[in-house]
Formats: structure tokens, sequence, C-alpha cells
């Protein structure tokens, strides 16, 4: 991974704006309330395609609420600001998972499980929007002020090709982690407060029982 810093919340705007229409775009989601500030930010620029491929989320129940509250998310949005957005909704296959980040149950958080936990989300991202023949594809995942937006943004320009280009990002820029909590407290949004994973969850358990 490159130590040197970018501006990729930067490169977005120049680029979004350098637009002279709309753009395809295939949006990897993870939540309602990470994307409810990225999809007003796009909205504009591109026609959007949301992607929820989650396998890291567990169990399966709260994959299916986390769904639902995206599917509730974007009734308010069709309601509110005229934004209609098909969903793409990928099987429920736990095992792909584990299959990348079993062996590092114990990793702390943003450690080698996440990177490859994101790799496998976004890849798959890249292989639909490159099938589909999108212009861009992309991720909410950066607008977490826990994800490592540098080491999401060199994943998706590794995988992009001449056809299908990664959309440089750093969605919690310009208050967008900020107006993602506003937005969910407008529309009452289920906001969890890990990834979905029991890796992180447990993690996150630990510490509580820590400080107690």
């Amino acid at each position: 991974m490159s130590h040197i810093k970018k501006n990729y919340n930067k490169e977005c705007n120049e680029l979004v704006t350098s637009f002279s229409e709309k753009k395809s775009l295939l949006l990897h989601v993870c939540c309602a309330p990470c994307s409810s500030s990225v999809l007003l930010r796009l909205k504009d620029f591109f026609t959007i395609t949301l992607f929820f491929y989650n396998p890291n989320i567990f169990p399966q129940v709260e994959y299916l609420k986390r769904k639902e509250e995206l599917i509730t998310l974007l009734e308010h949005y069709q309601r509110d600001v005229s934004l209609f957005c098909t969903v793409i909704d990928a099987d429920y296959n736990h095992d792909e998972f584990l299959t990348v980040a079993k062996d590092y149950a114990t990793e702390k958080e943003g450690g080698l499980r996440c990177k490859f936990c994101y790799e496998l989300r976004i890849k798959k991202t890249f292989e639909l929007a490159s099938s589909m023949q999108y212009d861009y594809f992309c991720t909410t995942l950066s607008i977490s002020p826990l994800k490592n937006a540098m080491l999401i943004n060199e994943i998706g320009f590794s995988l992009q090709n001449s056809t299908t280009k990664w959309l440089p990002s750093d969605f919690k820029k310009q208050n967008g982690f900020l107006r993602s909590i506003e937005l969910s407290k407008t529309y009452n949004l289920y906001r969890q407060d890990t990834c979905g994973c029991e890796f992180s969850k447990n993690i996150k358990q630990n510490k509580t029982i820590l400080t107690l």
C-alpha cells in the first residue's frame, strides 16, 4: 500500500464536475445510514444502481434487517428527493467472508481481516459492474471514520479497466459522516455500531468487559 496521502475527495469532486452528462454507477452499499449522505451527494452526477453484497454480516437476521432498512431509505428518497435506484441483492453467503477472514479473527479493527473483507466486496462489485458495462463502480465504505479510505481506493484502482473505472472517493469528507448521522435521525434509520461480522462484535464486547 502506498504511503503517499492523496485527497480522494478532491479527486472525486473534480471528476464528477467534469461530466457533460450523467454516468452509470454501480455502488456497493453496506447499510442505509452509510448510504444516506452518499446517495444525496452522487445523485446529480450518476444513474445509480445499488449492490447489496455483504457476506460479512452475521447472523442472517441482521443481514436482512440492514437490507430492509436500505429499502426503507430508498422509499423516503423516492418521495422526498425524486431519487430512484435499482437494488441488486446478492445472495447471502457468509462462508464467502469466512474463507478470507477466519484466519484473522483476533486482528484489530482495520487490520488484515478488514483488508481482505474490503477486497472481497469491492472485487465482486467490480466484476458485476464490468460485466454489465457500468461506467464506474464504488463503495460507501469510506463514509466511516473507522475505514481506511486510502486502502479502499487503492483496491478500487487496482481493479478498474479501460471501460469500467473506479470512482475515487472519501465520503466521510465534506461532513459526509456527520450528514449521515443527521439523515439517520431524520428518517429514524436503524444504525449499528459495528460492521456486522462476528469478529468485530466479539472484539467490541471484549473491550466493553475490560472497561467495566
